[in-house]
């Protein structure tokens, strides 16, 4: 009789698969698969400021030493983003410094305030047109606090989760999503507290992603998307109030 094997459990009951064993890396990633830290910069927009209508966002990817490598801007329609607000779908398309699409994130929309389960918040990661994976928020009574996310590849098995802080509130300091894979911690999301004026006035947001550099680049780009769920969740303001 042959042994019988299992997958690897993680502490919070999800069974998740190992990183993967080859290399392989997706075109326009090579850069990426270099990086243990990615900073996620939101510009912001001064029409958004005057007119107080939500514009599309737009970011900039820079590394620790501040230097730019990747370019996003929201493809969405003005009346999405009045009406919806932060339950909104979108296309995020990611661009290089030549101008070439190398990651995409693609959002449903899904009801932002609603504790019914149909409504789970989801959101798809793609490079060069082949789907890397996807982020699931899973259910419970607090929503959207405290909540787990399940992140999948593209063969839909669990590789890693994400933990949500129980008081996600920016009030001085910085507020903590946590990586967590099969065998302990990968990293962690964090969005950067930027100020008093600025927090007051904008939604313009920070994150700061880390990760071990030899991490596989297809888990590097899951953590990079899931940060924009993450942002729309909880700290994009919801122009209909």
């Amino acid at each position: 009789m042959e042994p019988v094997t299992s997958e690897p459990k993680s502490q919070y009951g999800m069974m998740m698969v190992s990183s993967p064993s080859n290399n392989y890396i997706p075109p326009g990633l090579e850069y990426l698969a270099q990086l243990d830290q990615v900073i996620i910069k939101q510009i912001i927009s001064a029409c958004e400021l005057l007119s107080g209508c939500e514009v599309k966002n737009r970011y900039i990817l820079v590394n620790s030493m501040g230097q730019e490598f990747l370019y996003a801007t929201e493809n969405s329609d003005f009346c999405s983003r009045q009406c919806c607000g932060n339950s909104r779908s979108f296309e995020l398309p990611f661009v290089d410094n030549n101008d070439v699409e190398v990651l995409r994130v693609s959002r449903p929309l899904k009801c932002n305030s609603c504790c019914t389960p149909c409504c789970n918040q989801e959101m798809e990661i793609s490079a060069n047109g082949q789907l890397l994976g996807s982020m699931h928020q899973e259910w419970n009574f607090c929503m959207p606090m405290g909540t787990t996310y399940s992140v999948k590849n593209a063969s839909g098995d669990g590789v890693f989760k994400i933990v949500a802080p129980c008081c996600p509130c920016s009030c001085g300091s910085d507020v903590v999503f946590e990586v967590i894979g099969s065998d302990g911690p990968m990293g962690s999301i964090r969005r950067t507290w930027r100020g008093l004026c600025t927090e007051c006035c904008t939604d313009a947001d920070n994150f700061c992603i880390t990760f071990n550099s030899n991490l596989d680049v297809r888990y590097k780009a899951l953590m990079l998307g899931a940060a924009f769920l993450i942002d729309f969740i909880y700290f994009e303001r919801d122009q209909q109030h």
